[in-house]
C-alpha cells in the first residue's frame, strides 16, 4: 500500500495517535478511510470510461477503413458491370425495357 511497509505504517500511527490523541483518532481514520473509498471508486469510473472511450473510437477507426478498403472495389464493380436497362436492350434489341 503506497509503498509503506508494516514497520513504516506503526510508526506513523503511533505518531498520529500522539499528535491527535486517542479520542480523535477513530473519527479521523474513519474519515480517512471513506475519503480513499471515494478517491478509489473516482478513479475507477474514470479508468473506465477512458477504455470506453478507446474502444469506442478503435471501433469507429476500424469502420472508417473497412468503408475505406470497400468503397474502391464497389466503383470497380460498378464500373465493369452494365445496368439493367442497358442489358435488357442488348438483349431484346427491338424491344424496348419495360418502364417503371
Amino acid at each position: 500500500m503506497f509503498g509503506i511497509g508494516s514497520t513504516e505504517l506503526l510508526v506513523i500511527l503511533v505518531v498520529a495517535l500522539i499528535v491527535i490523541g486517542p479520542s480523535k483518532l477513530p473519527d479521523l481514520m474513519k474519515t480517512l478511510g471513506k475519503g480513499m473509498a471515494e478517491f478509489r471508486r473516482m478513479s475507477s469510473d474514470v479508468k473506465s470510461t477512458l477504455e470506453a472511450e478507446v474502444d469506442r473510437a478503435e471501433r469507429e477507426q476500424k469502420q472508417a477503413e473497412a468503408q475505406k478498403q470497400q468503397a474502391p472495389a464497389h466503383a470497380e464493380a460498378a464500373a465493369a458491370a452494365p445496368t439493367q436497362p442497358e442489358a435488357a436492350k442488348a438483349a431484346a434489341p427491338g424491344k424496348e425495357a419495360p418502364s417503371a
